[in-house]
């Protein structure tokens, strides 16, 4: 007779949790001229955010347009929720910088956060109703549907920041890259992002944000800390220091500490991401 003591022990095997985002050795640049990015690796967990600083000229923005397949990468490997990047595009919502939008086009907020379905919609196709009510929910999601018939130029720079969140949710995405959203707005309106961005975690969206504001570092759950190459990666505490700092940013940086904050003071004259 065969005890059950006397069987081997076969154990389970350990369950392996995808990151959201997983950029391995990357690697991209505009075509004809150097790589602004070279062999970046990193994972970002489902529902995380992430502050991606850096100088100017760093690769933030490089590495935004490289993981929505905007620019091409010439070596590595992006993936999304376990997914190759490149059939998995419509993963990653993106919000660009204030600056690369045509704020003139006579476009609704509507038409602006259709555009975001456009995947969904499939090309030389009308809007359904299903689509109309999307792009209710997402500008509903972000205080925006009262601000649906209005001419996008219209808004002001908040409001014009969470009505391209709002194009990016409407692609039905869990992954959003945020290119300097808080660049031009007021304490207020960067308030009402920074509170929008807190209902978004608590639906798991995870969340990559660009900026120059060093001050924010804290308020994020990791720091990648850029200079063409990763300089850090991880928790503020082991990225926002003196010496990480001063190797992305060299001698163009001033850190005062006292009465219990740090100030940071950045020169970024340079070339642009």
């Amino acid at each position: 007779m065969i005890h059950v003591s006397d069987l081997p022990l076969i154990e389970s095997p350990a369950t392996t949790v995808c990151p959201a985002l997983s950029v391995q050795r990357l690697s991209a640049g505009y075509p004809g001229a150097r790589n602004a990015v070279e062999e970046i690796s990193f994972d970002v967990a489902r529902g995380e955010r992430v502050g991606v600083l850096g100088p100017n000229g760093a690769g933030k923005s490089t590495l935004f347009k490289a993981i929505v397949g905007l620019i091409p990468h010439t070596g590595g490997q992006i993936s999304i929720h376990g997914e190759n990047c490149r059939t998995s595009h419509n993963m990653v919502g993106y919000v660009p910088q204030h600056e690369e939008i045509d704020w003139s086009f006579p476009v609704t907020v509507r038409d602006v956060v259709m555009m975001g379905r456009l995947r969904q919609i499939g090309w030389l196709r009308w809007p359904r109703p299903r689509d109309w009510q999307a792009v209710d929910a997402v500008l509903t999601r972000v205080g925006m549907v009262n601000f649906r018939d209005r001419q996008i130029g219209q808004l002001s720079g908040g409001q014009k920041r969470r009505v391209f969140i709002a194009r990016a949710l409407a692609q039905e995405t869990d992954v959003l890259l945020l290119d300097e959203p808080f660049s031009g707005v007021d304490a207020a309106a960067e308030h009402e992002i920074g509170e929008m961005l807190d209902l978004l975690r608590g639906d798991g969206v995870t969340v990559l944000l660009a900026t120059h504001d060093l001050s924010t570092a804290r308020q994020f759950d990791k720091l990648l800390l850029l200079k063409q190459h990763v300089i850090a990666y991880g928790t503020p505490e082991a990225v926002f220091t003196p010496e990480t700092l001063g190797r992305a940013y060299g001698g163009r940086i001033g850190i005062f500490q006292g009465t219990g904050q740090t100030i940071i003071i950045a020169d970024e004259h340079g070339c642009p991401d």
